[in-house]
């Protein structure tokens, strides 16, 4: 079979809520992606972040096939050997009394919803069905019905009502805006992402976080930080908001917590606030499954082992330095943190930041555009300084030849 034809069969029997671009993956391994007819990518999207520690990572397969050969699955209904081992290495880690594993990114969020309510009502003294919680305009927290009923994204919401009540939404980086959104005695809770990603990788004003944060403990307001996409060294530290010694009352982690092997998210709060939730009232079949304890144990010790952190810290300024460099008006900006960075494309001559993704795909890199004008750069952190600047060859030949 052809790209042509693996790419017709999905679009047969598949649902058509994506629109990838036009290649086909089928093997894998540290930065490279090869398509079905053997050509090499740089993979420059890491499955938006979740391949942290590079594709098919040995140290993170191994730990998932040797736990697969004994057990794989118990529920929560019974107790199991692995999942107090990943609940006592992931607390310590971050420094939290207490996790709940949950497996995508959205079931992270979402659990952080009700946990930030349950807290409201049971410790802060609201009235039931009266808290709020404040989120920011262009978050994506993910695709559940809760979740986009706060996004201000219309492509997430058109013909999806009647959504959820209790969020107040105001502008991201705005903190005149969140002082008076804190007034309202019902807010429980702060929502927010340190670095906006699928709002093209938006990095708010140094201080933004602390400031946020101390208002919120000003008023009792729990600082919910989404990190499932900026966690796990992205963006140069374990988490995002170690760039402004931020702890957030309640962390929400997914994607590279496994390496991209399989589907696991936590979400780390402290006794005060996590143990709000009693037996029955929320929970998950395969959250905490043995095979995803023994997964995450090894994504993040790849990350401590490899020094990630400091690669990522490191490559990214050299990435936005380099890609500063390139002489075309067809580049408007670049920003970004570590290894989670933007290049905002001037549509020119009829070509956005998709017609530049096809190019760069024709080149050898793979990358996305997020809304028409920006693409998102991404590669895994394992990636090397020669090999960042091999890459940034490739996109300053694509920019260049557009030009041309």
């Amino acid at each position: 079979m052809t790209s042509k034809d693996y790419m017709q069969r999905e679009d047969q029997y598949g649902a058509h809520n994506y629109h990838p671009l036009p290649v086909v993956l089928e093997k894998g391994e540290g930065i490279f992606v090869w398509d079905v007819e053997g050509n090499k990518y740089f993979d420059f999207l890491s499955a938006y972040s979740a391949v942290n520690q590079g594709h098919c990572n040995p140290k993170i397969v191994n730990a998932m096939i040797d736990q697969a050969k004994k057990l794989t699955l118990t529920s929560r209904a019974f107790y199991n050997d692995v999942l107090g081992e990943f609940e006592e290495y992931i607390t310590k880690f971050f420094g939290y009394d207490k996790v709940l594993p949950m497996n995508t990114g959205a079931e992270a969020d979402e659990t952080a919803i009700k946990l930030c309510r349950k807290w409201a009502y049971t410790k802060k003294g609201i009235a039931e069905n009266q808290a709020k919680i404040i989120v920011c305009e262009d978050n994506f927290h993910g695709r559940t019905t809760t979740i986009i009923s706060f996004s201000t994204d219309p492509v997430a919401k058109n013909d999806f009502g009647p959504f959820t009540p209790g969020f107040v939404t105001i502008p991201y980086n705005d903190l005149d805006a969140l002082e008076k959104a804190l007034e309202d005695p019902n807010v429980a809770g702060f929502l927010v992402e340190p670095i906006q990603g699928e709002a093209g990788v938006y990095v708010p004003q140094e201080g933004y976080l602390k400031k946020a944060s101390e208002m919120c403990k000003a008023k009792n307001v729990l600082f919910i930080a989404d990190e499932v996409q900026t966690g796990i060294a992205r963006t140069g530290k374990m988490l995002a908001c170690d760039h402004e010694n931020v702890h957030p009352d309640i962390l929400i982690l997914g994607k590279a917590i496994s390496g991209g092997v399989m589907p696991v998210s936590a979400v780390l709060a402290n006794d005060d606030i996590m143990l709000c939730i009693k037996p029955g009232e929320h929970g998950s079949t395969f959250g905490g499954n043995p095979v995803a304890a023994k997964v995450a144990i090894a994504a993040l010790e790849v990350v401590k082992e490899e020094n990630l952190e400091e690669n990522a810290e490191r490559l990214g300024k050299i990435f936005r330095d380099e890609i500063k460099k390139i002489d075309s008006e067809r580049i408007e900006l670049v920003r970004g943190k570590g290894l989670l960075n933007a290049v905002i494309i001037k549509p020119k001559e009829g070509k956005t930041a998709w017609d530049v993704c096809l190019s760069l795909r024709d080149n050898g890199l793979l990358a996305k555009p997020t809304h028409d004008h920006i693409i998102r750069f991404a590669p895994p952190l394992v990636i090397t300084e020669s090999e960042i600047m091999e890459a940034v060859e490739i996109i300053k030949k694509t920019i260049l030849d557009l030009d041309a």
